[in-house]
């Protein structure tokens, strides 16, 4: 089930123009705007395939001029059967008319940066798309052994499984792994075919099938521990792309569901990150800021003898989706007492227990009181 207009995890406009330009390249015969909005990501996080689709159509329109602005080829192509047919006209960039003009050229630093950002892309995508653009690099004069791949790992080494479970994927292996789950003491070995490696908020996630449960699970790459290695003798068909669209749209229904709300210290750390992050202002929150900015400072201040003015903070209420709450309880319980988790209780009991726990490491003690 898709999620609503402000429930949608946010795609950069960068990213979005830079989707759309991968998959049009990838394309021999063009997309039609249906193939577009549905499955290029910064678009099929919001097209709905019953209903009104009029505001992402506007935004697609308005993507093209960029496109073209940008001095990218992007053409039309209209069926052959039925010519003058909107509705089924397909957009491609033609792959002949976006090489590289035959009076450029690239010292061997160029070429080197250029390689680089490539492989960086390349590890951080698992997309075809820009292994053929790597390729086209390659092309240009830059072999396989060139030494800046050698910095490669340093720049992925966060998620180290990222490479052995792509290269599985890619040739149907099965893998075996140790994983870390929150609140566990000790890592458990899962034996998974991976169907997906998909990035969501942020974070690395593989999707597959865990074979002892015969069902399929979303695991965090950060909590892998230690190598994943192959299980010998065993295979798998692996399933396309549908699978990694598949898994995405269960993060972001799993995103959308999932609300926390806040009360934040105005003008703290806490309230300039999260802020920007806010899934959306309630409106009785609005109405209850309209309230005080009508009353004045009368129900703010306080008048002293000295007639010293002491003003009320009142704390800003911030609502935020996430996916994992252990990541989410993380970060919070780092921002210390600039937040206060009012929902859910799962939540803020999270936080408590880190908070507890760092005090307990500084004092010794070994009681924390129930939340």
């Amino acid at each position: 089930m898709p999620t609503t207009a402000d429930q949608t995890p946010r795609i950069t406009v960068e990213e979005r123009l830079f989707s759309l330009v991968l998959a049009l390249i990838a394309t021999e015969i063009g997309l039609t705007k249906a193939d577009i909005l549905s499955t290029v990501q910064g678009y099929r996080q919001r097209y709905l395939s019953d209903g009104d689709n009029a505001n992402l159509e506007r935004q697609f329109e308005r993507d093209k001029d960029d496109i073209r602005e940008l001095g990218i080829p992007l053409e039309t192509v209209e069926p052959p059967d039925d010519p003058g047919n909107n509705h089924l006209l397909r957009y491609r960039i033609p792959k002949g008319l976006y090489n590289l003009p035959a009076d450029v050229s690239f010292s061997p630093d160029e070429l080197m940066l250029l390689k680089l950002a490539a492989t960086v892309w390349r590890e951080g995508s698992l997309s075809a798309e820009s292994r053929r653009a790597l390729t086209k690099l390659n092309s240009l004069g830059v072999d396989s052994s060139d030494p800046v791949l050698g910095y490669a790992p340093h720049l992925r080494a966060r998620d180290a499984s990222f490479t052995p479970l792509s290269r599985a994927l890619d040739h149907g292996q099965v893998v075996a792994f140790l994983y870390l789950k929150p609140g566990e003491s000790s890592p458990r070995r899962r034996r998974v075919a991976p169907r997906a490696v998909v990035l969501h908020g942020g974070r690395w996630h593989l999707y597959g099938t865990d074979q002892d449960a015969q069902a399929t699970r979303t695991y965090l790459l950060s909590r892998i521990v230690g190598p994943v290695v192959t299980v010998p003798g065993e295979t798998f068909v692996p399933d396309g792309e549908g699978k990694g669209r598949q898994a995405l749209d269960e993060l972001d229904a799993l995103w959308g569901a999932n609300v926390a709300e806040l009360e934040v210290e105005p003008g703290s750390d806490a309230a300039v990150r999260l802020s920007k992050r806010e899934a959306g202002k309630r409106e009785a929150g609005k109405q209850d800021a309209g309230k005080r900015d009508a009353a004045g400072t009368a129900a703010g201040t306080t008048m002293t003898p000295n007639t010293v003015t002491l003003r009320t903070v009142t704390p800003h209420t911030v609502t935020l989706h996430y996916t994992d709450i252990d990541i989410l309880a993380d970060e919070l319980a780092g921002y210390g007492p600039e937040v206060l988790v009012r929902s859910p209780l799962a939540l803020r009991q999270a936080v408590r227990t880190r908070l507890v726990g760092v005090r307990d490491a500084h004092t010794g003690s070994t009681q924390g009181s129930a939340a």
